[in-house]
């Protein structure tokens, strides 16, 4: 998903500010922790290439009455600065929510909480549980988010890109096998100082996955207005998280991450928020899980792919709302 969050700031409402907490994780990084409202606690996953605080304008309105955290995964958002110690970067990020759970439990006294995660947050999720249970968690909403990345014999066409995993997925291959030689350099690699054609390819991707993620016209207009960069200007601009998106991108295309094996443990009360023209999960293949869960609903929204905050956002925002509420 685009990154859409600005940096100027947001008048909040007192005394409810947006501040950033750090949470020391198993590895003793500090990793930064938005939080914002009053009440009881509330974690929210983001998706990949998307900054935690993008949630703000679908919480807002909810800060009285819940205390929002918005963790910011390594690599992204105010954590852009943080490099991964493995590989596995989904593994990674399911310990790094055990950290921040642990952290909100402490200072909140809830045993267990609301979670919200959607796309790669989501998946985040899938591993959590199989590694840690459920015992944190009141109840959880899933945001289009499958829990199987490749396309499986019992499982075809459910993976990322539906039928289409191949194809994209062989892009992707081509794309980091070019890349490989500044990733793989001693020193980091200044996105200015890469040829400019592997400059490009990498915009594309970005610009590519990213309208794959939305189904409605308004967003793909936005999409492809803030995507939009003149020649002259890809040669100076920077870009500080190419190298981390790729190196995730290398894992999704090289790890099985199946967490199907974890389904029927998760029974806590569960809602699949689900875009209903999703391009990188289908919609079908997603209402499967409602009978693989044992305390699970669906609900659809007929007008919007994968990145639902984008093309249904008053949708969204109720579904939350009522998520919280229940």
């Amino acid at each position: 998903m685009i990154s859409l969050y600005e940096k100027d700031l947001i008048p909040f409402p007192t005394p409810y500010q947006l501040k950033t907490i750090t949470v020391q994780t198993a590895d003793g990084t500090l990793l930064p922790v938005s939080v914002i409202g009053k009440g009881k606690p509330v974690l929210l996953m983001h998706a990949f290439g998307m900054d935690a605080r993008q949630f703000l304008p679908f919480i807002l309105p909810l800060i009285q009455h819940y205390c929002f955290y918005l963790p910011h995964f390594r690599g992204f958002g105010l954590a852009s600065n943080l490099t991964l110690p493995t590989f596995d970067f989904i593994e990674q990020y399911a310990q790094d929510t055990q950290d921040v759970f642990e952290y909100v439990s402490k200072e909140t006294g809830f045993e267990a909480f609301p979670v919200a995660a959607i796309s790669m947050g989501a998946l985040v999720m899938w591993a959590y549980f199989q590694r840690f249970g459920t015992q944190r968690v009141s109840h959880y909403l899933n945001i289009d988010q499958a829990p199987i990345i490749h396309n499986q014999p019992d499982w075809q066409g459910g993976g990322v890109f539906g039928t289409r995993q191949t194809e994209l997925f062989a892009q992707f291959t081509r794309l980091i096998t070019d890349t490989a030689p500044y990733l793989q350099a001693e020193q980091v690699v200044d996105f200015r100082h890469l040829p400019y054609r592997l400059k490009v390819n990498l915009l594309d991707m970005e610009r590519s996955f990213s309208l794959l993620s939305v189904s409605s016209k308004p967003s793909q207009l936005l999409i492809k207005a803030l995507s939009y960069r003149a020649p002259h200007k890809i040669s100076l601009m920077e870009h500080a998280t190419w190298q981390h998106k790729l190196r995730c991108l290398s894992a999704y295309v090289a790890l099985p991450y199946d967490y199907r094996d974890v389904l029927p443990t998760v029974n806590i009360p569960t809602t699949l928020l689900i875009g209903a023209r999703s391009q990188l999960y289908n919609a079908e293949w997603q209402q499967r899980l409602t009978s693989l869960l044992p305390n699970a609903h669906s609900i659809i929204l007929s007008t919007s792919g994968h990145a639902v905050p984008m093309d249904a956002p008053v949708s969204f925002y109720k579904v939350l709302k009522e998520f919280l509420n229940a």
